[in-house]
């Protein structure tokens, strides 16, 4: 079961032992592939999820993908998870892990929304004026999405710039939709 309380408390405290022991950076590379890796995997999230799969299982799971791909501190720290039975939880952790990282290094995450897939030129352009917007460093995730029609949209930090063709059509048809016209009939 997701608990964002849950997710953000284990982050939390492994944020602090990252800290500790002068590895945040490693563990947040860490944390961004267990998200990734969850996320992309539904079976993997089904066997986390199940109580019956014994907890052997699931470390021998996470030692088999994970092993030589993260430190020490961030496999000690999922075989915890799966000790505490929180397995469910190991992506909403991973990601509450990596917000937390964002927040002490002072980067906002911002989604660009394109019909069509953008250049280098303009995800700079985006970032930078995110980036003067916020007076924080940007880390820009692009998404195509060919139903917008054209334009954009930009979301960060709760704010949202819609440049989207698909929102303008709408706007015109409810503009157009009101019968302003009287009959002088």
């Amino acid at each position: 079961m997701e608990n964002y309380r849950i997710n953000f408390n284990y982050a939390k405290a492994l944020f602090l032992v990252a800290s500790d022991t002068g590895q945040l950076d490693a563990v947040s590379g860490d944390m961004r592939l267990v998200a990734d890796t969850c996320a992309d995997n539904r079976i993997l999230s089904t066997v986390f999820a199940n109580p019956v799969i014994p907890e052997h299982r699931k470390t021998a799971v996470l030692r088999d993908l994970f092993g030589e791909r993260v430190c020490k501190v961030s496999m000690m720290f999922m075989e915890f998870i799966v000790r505490k039975r929180r397995t469910v939880n190991l992506r909403g952790i991973a990601d509450a892990f990596v917000q937390l990282y964002r927040d002490s290094k002072g980067i906002v995450l911002s989604h660009l929304v394109t019909a069509t897939p953008v250049g280098d030129d303009i995800k700079e352009a985006v970032c930078r004026k995110v980036g003067d917007f916020t007076n924080k460093e940007v880390e820009l995730v692009t998404e195509v999405d060919p139903s917008i029609l054209g334009g954009m949209s930009i979301t960060f930090d709760g704010n949202m710039y819609d440049a989207r063709l698909s929102t303008a059509v709408a706007e015109l048809r409810k503009e157009f939709s009101k019968n302003i016209y009287e009959s002088k009939l």
